[in-house]
């Protein structure tokens, strides 16, 4: 330590701070058999990495020193299953653990990457959270989800994405999946004026790139596996012990959600489910949908023009790009949803 005080701080590590170390030895006249040998070398790994990790856990170097060096550590009668000995330093600030080698060999393997996770936990950063409604249904299971922007150029669902179990799929995949809303004349009028309204809005304020999430309920789908499920109850009646199925507690919040009348197969509480609208009677399928504007916090800056630009040289003019101005943005918007709904 009293030979890194005279070193200057580097402004950030290199990775031969990582293997470096320093050694010293010291000849002990005062010899003292019960505290020191009279001849010994000490050698420190890494002294720079440790310096910088003391430092950002605000460890003082010359406290520390003082810590390990002003009186003896005291030997504590613990010893590990492995055979590590333990001692605390004099004020119980510190504890120290005799390691091997190959622990030595091993904090070498691992000590770039805990300097990173200490860097990154100690930096100060904050999180920013919003809280916002559920598009979903608490009680209609999704079976899939669709994130529209009215866009077509790199709009699909990566293989990655694919793989998961309730994937997000991207305009392609909604027009190659040949999908449509099936809702009535009534609530495709309601909803577009409402949609309509949003988007004029969000174009005022010179907001782009937002989403309208869509998730489909599929009434038919969600029979079966209720009848398939009840089946498999009955066949295990036997072996329950009247405890609740694993899921909602019964006295727990989202479990008032439930409390309300039985209903029906495709059947929702519109003042629970706000974004619901069923698919009218002529459907080919019996769904669902839950339809909302998502992420419309990308203002049209510098950047996103630049990104504008960059998109049309590389995709052509007339490309269905997805950065675009706020008013060509909406009006692309609206008239891809208006075609969709049927």
């Amino acid at each position: 330590i009293n030979e890194l005080s005279h070193v200057q701080i580097p402004v950030m590590l290199m990775p031969d701070d990582f293997k470096a170390y320093s050694k010293i030895k010291v000849d002990n006249h005062l010899f003292n058999k019960e505290n020191m040998p009279s001849h010994f070398k000490f050698k420190e790994y890494c002294p720079m990495v440790f310096r910088n990790l003391r430092e950002r856990f605000g460890i003082d170097d010359q406290d520390f020193q003082n810590s390990l060096t002003r009186s003896a550590p005291l030997a504590n009668d613990s010893q590990a299953r492995s055979g590590a000995r333990f001692h605390t330093s004099y004020d119980k600030r510190y504890i120290i653990k005799t390691i091997t080698s190959e622990d030595v060999a091993e904090m070498h393997n691992i000590l770039k990457k805990y300097h990173q996770v200490v860097c990154q936990l100690l930096s100060g950063f904050e999180v920013y959270m919003i809280v916002t409604r559920n598009v979903f249904s608490h009680r209609l299971s999704v079976y899939r989800k669709y994130d529209l922007k009215g866009s077509t150029v790199a709009r699909e669902a990566s293989d990655k994405e694919k793989a998961k179990e309730l994937p997000t799929f991207k305009d392609n995949d909604f027009i190659n999946d040949g999908q449509k809303i099936h809702i009535d004349e009534n609530n495709k009028k309601m909803f577009l004026e409402k949609l309509k309204k949003d988007v004029e809005f969000l174009a005022q304020l010179k907001l782009m790139d937002y989403s309208l999430l869509v998730g489909i309920h599929d009434v038919e789908r969600a029979e079966q596996e209720e009848v398939e499920c009840e089946e498999n109850d009955g066949e295990e009646e036997g072996e329950s012990d009247g405890t609740h199925p694993i899921g909602t507690p019964p006295d727990s919040p989202g479990n008032t959600l439930n409390s309300s009348l039985p209903l029906a197969p495709g059947e929702f509480d519109p003042a629970i489910d706000v974004y619901g609208i069923k698919s009218h009677e002529n459907a080919p399928r019996k769904e669902v949908y839950f339809m909302a504007i998502i992420d419309i916090l990308t203002h049209y800056d510098a950047k996103k023009k630049a990104a504008h630009a960059a998109k049309t040289v590389k995709h052509g003019a007339g490309a269905e790009i997805s950065t675009v101005n706020p008013e060509q943005y909406s009006k692309r918007f609206l008239d891809f949803i208006a075609n969709i709904l049927t």
